[in-house]
């Protein structure tokens, strides 16, 4: 039995689709990213998940319950963390532990055991008895974390929990994650950081309601099309500017000093390059690169914008 299972979920705010026949499927114990910018619609799938929100149509199951027909159920089930950490400040870490532990109905004789366990399995044993208020950031993340999984859900939901948490402070909060995985816990996350995007089993990517990509992050990356040349120059503006008017290139985007261009044809190259020259775009390193999932995404996003532009002017010159 899969963790998750969606079909064709559609989800309607009077004329505004938020998802639009959105489908796919968590295997038990792994993590599946949902990959997209502020307004892709990835809060308002975990909502549905949830069994927060209702679709407008299509079916989806969270641990063989249906969430339209059995939404409590399957709150009884899940973990839920978001990025507002919803933490009581006037609490200790030990008196948070146990407010969620009653809520989620642990047993009462187990509960002392679970939230040691829980502060072993946080690193919070010299913080236990500090207000949740003095607590830094990355401190409170894991605190949440442990609350939603208080009561040892099968599955947990994570909607951008580490926004705003430094880099090293995220790294070891998935290395909890990847233990819960290990411990067969589902994992549902969205993000909108690339680079959590590779501890995931499977990434969907979504952009404004749709599923735009779905497969593991090497295959994303193995199956991205084209051409990605990192470029070196003193003017990388100019460079996309000059690349985004021809036909041989797919996208291009700056990345910090460098030039990230997708050209569609490897054969292609050279003309790219004449073109350069002849605009008076000089550059002193040009390399073929591997492509990150950032590149994947902008990749398939330029993509799903351009076929929107042609179904646009195709039905234009209907209606004319």
């Amino acid at each position: 039995m899969n963790a998750v299972d969606v079909k064709k979920i559609c989800r309607k705010f009077h004329d505004f689709s938020a998802l639009k026949d959105v489908s796919f499927y968590i295997p038990e114990g792994e993590i599946f990213g949902l990959l997209g910018p502020n307004g892709a619609g990835k809060t308002t799938m975990i909502r549905i998940l949830c069994g927060i929100m209702l679709p407008s149509s299509g079916t989806a199951e969270v641990l063989g319950f249906d969430v339209s027909r059995h939404p409590n159920e399957v709150k009884k089930r899940i973990g839920y963390m978001s990025q507002k950490f919803a933490l009581y400040n006037d609490l200790t870490v030990k008196e948070n532990l146990l407010f969620y532990a009653s809520i989620y109905d642990v047993p009462r004789k187990d509960r002392k055991d679970r939230l040691y366990e829980l502060i072993g399995l946080a690193e919070l044993e010299e913080h236990e008895n500090k207000l949740t208020c003095n607590l830094s950031g990355a401190w409170r993340q894991r605190l949440a974390l442990a609350c939603a999984i208080v009561h040892r859900p099968a599955m947990i939901f994570l909607d951008e929990a580490t926004a705003g948490v430094d880099p090293v402070s995220r790294r070891k909060f998935w290395d909890l994650i990847y233990q819960l995985a290990g411990e067969g816990v589902s994992v549902l996350a969205t993000t909108h950081y690339m680079d959590e995007a590779d501890y995931c089993n499977t990434i969907g990517m979504m952009y404004e309601g749709e599923m735009i990509a779905l497969a593991s992050p090497e295959r994303l990356k193995d199956e991205s099309p084209g051409t990605l040349v990192q470029i070196e120059c003193a003017h990388p503006s100019d460079l996309v500017k000059s690349l985004l008017e021809m036909p041989q290139v797919a996208n291009a985007a700056v990345h910090g000093s460098l030039v990230h261009a997708t050209i569609v044809d490897a054969l292609d190259i050279p003309i790219v390059q004449q073109q350069l020259r002849q605009n008076g775009l000089e550059y002193s390193i040009w390399e073929a690169i591997r492509p990150s999932l950032e590149d994947v995404f902008i990749g398939v996003v330029s993509q799903q914008q351009n076929d929107v532009q042609i179904s646009s002017l195709s039905q234009n010159r209907e209606v004319a």
